[in-house]
């Protein structure tokens, strides 16, 4: 095992595993131990000069670097890029597939289609959430055997709501959340409880989407039912007289073009870019040629890479909303004292990235090679098909609540470091980017596509292995997460602006 150069262009390669001082690899002497997944300089780079890799700038060198250096954070700066945008100019329509393929769904009968059963109880303020969290845990496995259809109650709870910032982003933002999961395909049902007197009134909630009280559509406010334990006993009631209805469906045939898939990564390595991401990536191909959408986020983790998105933009409206998107988190960190390189954590770095624009170039080949059809804001509902981004956060739990607000009903969540995430209503499929660290969590991690590099395993036939995932998921099969009882603490709507 050597040294992985990703294009002829590149001054650095990744050492496939640790290698020692002295070490002779692929004609180089190294001249410093490299941990495995770091980079090795191939030539001499001048201090001030540009580090290439993906044949892409990832910073410029703050030394001299010499041929065989480790290159990380002691030697490796970042540097704000400014790109010269171009829209439409790489635009990779899908190919057609060979056959129309399907999943075994919820056809809900108002043109949304779910691979999950669940009621859900949402709460409009961290003020009610204890209340939500106290009637889903009245319904426990026993009270729900004769049930088989529905897969659980689930609250979903949230430490805002209220003392928001006055100029309606964030407010905005929270009522798209709600109502895109008051509206999502995996719940039958569901119970929205508030306070009373809060910022984020459900009223208003339902007078501004259009949403109508049901026998599968309840809300309540403590402070009219009068108290705690009332409300409480009231949700049981309700959530009671909803499981024979949302009992009463079951699975049948669904075109796959119905599917909405969540992309992210968390926890990523220097292999996230070489073996997961760009692997599902084909995946998302492989679902957009279908006619299904695929669904990239963390817009600080496309910092960098943004360029070769607009390239694949449908139109210069398409990348220029992209484009603004970018300058709004520059001038949101600034704003806030930061940098765009603030976001590779301790452990991607460990991982063997360095700066925000290596990260970028990696993540972003998560969203495949077909042409970015749309552009939305955080928890907006995702209307296109094929490849599209949404606006969020790089913070996993409160970038998956965007998608899944925006009608996700799968996520596909890969990882380097190992993550212990999941999700409701939407299940998270997680897959590895190293074998090493597949096998260590094997309890976590649904596909290891470290077999890329492990067993010489081909990047397509490795996103077709995730896309058949997709579909068993759909199906009903149960992710290691699902198993593990994961997902009842993972809504975290983002908040945005001041609290007051």
């Amino acid at each position: 095992m050597g040294l992985i150069r990703l294009d002829t262009a590149d001054n650095v390669a990744i050492a496939q595993k640790a290698l020692g001082a002295g070490a002779q690899v692929d004609g180089l002497t190294l001249t410093q131990s490299v941990p495995g997944g770091h980079k090795v300089a191939l030539q001499p780079i001048a201090a001030g000069t540009p580090v290439l890799k993906y044949a892409q700038k990832i910073g410029i060198a703050s030394t001299d670097i010499a041929p065989g250096d480790h290159v990380h954070t002691h030697n490796l700066a970042f540097t704000a890029v400014d790109p010269s945008y171009k829209f439409g100019t790489n635009l990779r329509p899908s190919a057609a597939p060979a056959s129309r393929d399907t999943f075994m769904g919820y056809d809900r009968g108002n043109g949304r289609f779910g691979t999950r059963n669940f009621i859900g109880i949402l709460t409009s303020v961290n003020c009610s959430a204890t209340v939500a969290r106290m009637i889903a845990d009245h319904f426990s496995p026993d009270r729900l055997a004769e049930f088989p259809n529905v897969d659980g109650v689930a609250a979903f709870v949230h430490g805002t709501g209220c003392g928001m910032g006055g100029d309606g982003t964030g407010f905005e933002a929270l009522q798209r959340v709600m109502w895109g999961y008051a509206r999502h395909p995996n719940l039958a049902g569901v119970l929205m409880v508030g306070l009373g007197c809060e910022m984020n009134q459900i009223d208003w909630l339902l007078e501004a989407y259009g949403l109508e009280h049901g026998p599968l559509f309840q809300t309540m406010n403590i402070q009219n039912v009068a108290g705690t334990r009332d409300t409480v006993a009231r949700g049981i009631d309700k959530v009671t007289a909803m499981l024979p209805l949302a009992n009463q469906v079951s699975r049948t045939p669904c075109d796959a073009r119905h599917l909405k898939v969540a992309l992210q990564c968390g926890g990523s390595d220097a292999w996230s870019g070489i073996t997961a991401n760009p692997a599902l990536g084909h995946a998302c191909d492989l679902l957009a040629a279908q006619g299904g959408t695929g669904v990239l986020a963390e817009t600080p983790e496309i910092y960098g890479a943004e360029h070769l998105l607009t390239e694949r933009a449908t139109d210069a409206a398409t990348g220029e909303k992209l484009v603004n998107l970018i300058r709004w988190w520059e001038d949101y960190t600034a704003a806030n004292k930061g940098s765009m390189d603030n976001n590779p954590s301790p452990g991607n770095k460990a991982g063997g990235l360095t700066t925000i624009l290596e990260k970028s170039l990696g993540a972003a080949a998560k969203g495949g090679t077909t042409p970015l059809n749309a552009v939305y804001k955080y928890a907006e509902p995702v209307t296109a098909s094929g490849f599209t981004f949404m606006d969020s956060p790089g913070y996993d739990p409160a970038s998956v609540t965007g998608q899944i607000a925006g009608g996700c009903q799968i996520v596909c969540f890969t990882t380097g470091r190992g993550s212990a995430f999941g999700s409701k209503p939407a299940p998270t499929i997680k897959i590895a980017t190293n074998s090493d660290m597949a096998r260590r969590m094997a309890g976590d991690m649904d596909i290891d596509a470290g077999r890329i590099l492990s067993e010489g395993l081909d990047i397509h036939a490795m996103g077709r292995e995730i896309y058949d995932t997709i579909l068993a998921t759909a199906s009903g099969t149960v992710t290691k997460s699902e198993a593990l009882g994961l997902g009842d603490f993972e809504f975290v709507p983002w908040q945005i602006g001041a609290t007051m």
